[in-house]
């Protein structure tokens, strides 16, 4: 049987959403469509109840999800094993990381390892930090760069490569923002904020809020860390971002970070997996490049 369509779908009997699956892993709907029509063809059973509004696995699909999982592992093991004893890494590993990340922590973990061991297949995916940690746990990725949650499921598996700072970032144009922050004493409670929309980096942006005794008045929040930089250097209001997407943006020259940025606690950034597969050749092999 296709492992890839097995893939498919248990990601779709957990999602329970065709668009979301097929977004989440790089297929059209139509693809993803036809896959699930060839299984339950081989089958012979439906896999699937849909209708205008919901998605709902039947008796069969359960089966298969069963399945699926447990063929999954077994092909995951019988790979290392195979890996084992030839003696060299192989096989396809697929990271995810924020822009940023992809070029200011992962490039020097990628060099070793791409050096030591050439036969591995890397495929990298981008997006919002804050997702990484929910994408190894749902099997969209093997190992993500992420920061450290406030609690981590003991399904996975987290190493810190790095303690990773907030800063809190003004705009350089003359503007009403600027206007507002050269004030003694700052009124925070009239300032426009610009924050990431949930994760690590909100949670203790939140907590700096109330240990300030701002209420703050939120501009908008943002879906990845990289938009909040861009949005401060236009004047749209006073951002929160991890120092180093601030330090690598190609708007740095039009912002400038706030002196009392310290004061807000640095979050954890590391690699993560899930625990189970933490011993699989590849796997184990990436984590060794951080030297922890």
């Amino acid at each position: 049987m296709d492992i890839r369509a097995l893939r498919l779908f248990l990601h779709l009997a957990t999602s329970l959403h065709f668009g979301k699956t097929a977004e989440a892993m790089h297929v059209s709907t139509s693809t993803l469509t036809r896959t699930m029509q060839h299984l339950e063809d081989a089958i012979g059973s439906q896999l699937f109840t849909r209708d205008n509004r919901s998605v709902a696995l039947t008796d069969s699909g359960k089966k298969l999800q069963t399945f699926a999982q447990q063929t999954l592992e077994n092909w995951t093991q019988l790979k290392a094993e195979i890996n084992q004893q030839s003696g060299e890494v192989s096989g396809e590993l697929t990271i995810f990381c924020s822009v940023t990340a992809a070029y200011s922590h992962l490039p020097t973990i990628l060099d070793k390892f791409r050096l030591l061991h050439p036969n591995v297949d890397l495929k990298l995916i981008t997006g919002d930090a804050a997702m990484g940690m929910q994408m190894v746990d749902n099997e969209e990725v093997d190992i993500a760069i992420a920061a450290h949650p406030e609690k981590i499921s003991n399904r996975l598996k987290f190493v810190e490569i790095a303690k990773v700072p907030l800063s809190i970032i003004t705009p350089v144009i003359a503007c009403q923002v600027q206007q507002q922050i050269q004030q003694t004493p700052i009124n925070w409670n009239a300032v426009p904020f610009i924050l990431p929309e949930h994760g690590p980096a909100r949670k203790r942006i939140d907590k700096w809020f109330k240990q300030m005794k701002i209420k703050p008045s939120i501009y908008a929040t943002v879906a990845g860390h990289e938009a909040i930089v861009s949005m401060v250097a236009l004047g749209l209001g006073v951002g929160i971002a991890p120092a180093v997407v601030v330090d690598n943006s190609p708007v740095r020259e039009r912002v400038l970070t706030f002196e009392n940025s310290n004061t807000i606690d640095p979050f954890d950034l590391g690699l993560c997996c899930q625990r189970k597969r933490f011993d699989e050749p590849t796997i184990t092999a990436f984590f060794a490049m951080t030297g922890r």
